[in-house]
């Protein structure tokens, strides 16, 4: 059956508004959903490609301690570091979703994937096969010297013992897993590199993500960051969301913990900016097939062409020395 476009806007109007009939979150909606974390390979492939262009981009050793916003569902991609050479992961999120079980199997899986050198998993955005070798690996950077060394058995077993009982011990390198509910759950400049993967674009609160980060970065340190712009299935459309007013998008957003914020690009450049951080990258997805400017809402009804067709970004940024 095809909806009129009136119908088809106010379905996630409705949809939103239904969140706030008691039992009806809690039995549709999982606050605790993670993306895909969860899937060892796609932890792998996320790692590779924000490593990769952070090479590109200038960056030329290895990161001590990593930090990640809103792991999800595992701590996958922090475990990826540690396996690559990182001797430090830290991760916040909403809440805790990410189980010791299942940070098992996904370690697991992915020293099987570092063992075999094993090619980036699938082709997506941005496409970096450009930078890899024949094997689709970044041998340049993960090359056998420093492979053998982070792969060894002592090391490995180490990374184990840590993942099952995520408690830092004095031998085992170190895994913190927060929340932003923590008042401030990591130290001042003790952070090599920050990142994150179509997680920011459901921050509520921007600028205090940005602020913690510079907090936490030491000087020069790196931040890797990939954003979804899109409506994410919301609408049919994919700047759809940008049709509704404030006042409706509340509605649409309901009662879930967490929702888009439907800020674009040029936000996060600024706010890079005004927290003291060099912009060393920004990559942008551009579409054009999406809602006509006249049919946006009076808030983003005069953004730059830039924004209005900018469906994503990878941003790779310096803290200031």
């Amino acid at each position: 059956m095809s909806w009129p476009p009136v119908a088809r806007a106010l379905m996630p109007v409705l949809k939103g508004s239904l969140t706030w009939i008691p039992g009806v979150y809690r039995t549709f909606f999982d606050r605790h959903a993670g993306g895909g974390t969860h899937h060892a390979e796609y932890c792998y492939g996320v790692w590779l490609k924000h490593l990769t262009f952070l090479w590109e981009h200038g960056m030329r050793s290895m990161p001590d301690t990593v930090l990640e916003l809103g792991p999800g569902s595992s701590l996958g991609i922090g475990l990826a570091a540690l396996i690559c050479g990182a001797n430090r992961y830290l991760a916040v999120d909403v809440v805790r979703r990410a189980r010791e079980s299942t940070n098992a199997v996904v370690l697991r899986d992915l020293v099987a994937l570092f063992q075999a050198r094993a090619p980036r998993p699938s082709e997506s955005w941005p496409d970096y096969d450009a930078y890899l070798d024949r094997r689709l690996f970044p041998g340049h950077i993960l090359d056998e010297d420093r492979l053998g060394r982070w792969l060894a058995p002592e090391r490995l077993a180490l990374l184990a013992q840590a993942v099952a009982s995520l408690e830092p011990t004095p031998s085992a390198p170190t895994i913190v897993y927060e929340t932003w509910a923590d008042r401030d759950p990591f130290g001042e400049g003790e952070v090599d590199l920050v990142l994150s993967h179509a997680v920011l674009q459901h921050a509520t609160d921007l600028d205090r993500v940005y602020k913690s980060c510079r907090r936490w970065l030491k000087p020069g340190g790196w931040m890797s960051h990939q954003i979804d712009f899109s409506a994410h299935g919301i609408t049919d459309v994919w700047n759809g969301h940008l049709q509704y007013s404030e006042r409706l998008w509340g509605l649409v957003a309901g009662r879930r913990a967490y929702f888009l914020n439907r800020e674009r690009c040029s936000t996060h450049l600024a706010l890079l900016h005004a927290n003291g951080f060099e912009v060393v990258s920004v990559i942008r997805q551009s579409r054009l097939d999406g809602l006509d400017r006249s049919l946006l809402a009076r808030r983003w009804r005069h953004i730059s062409d830039e924004d209005l067709t900018c469906s994503g970004a990878l941003i790779q940024a310096r803290k200031r020395a």
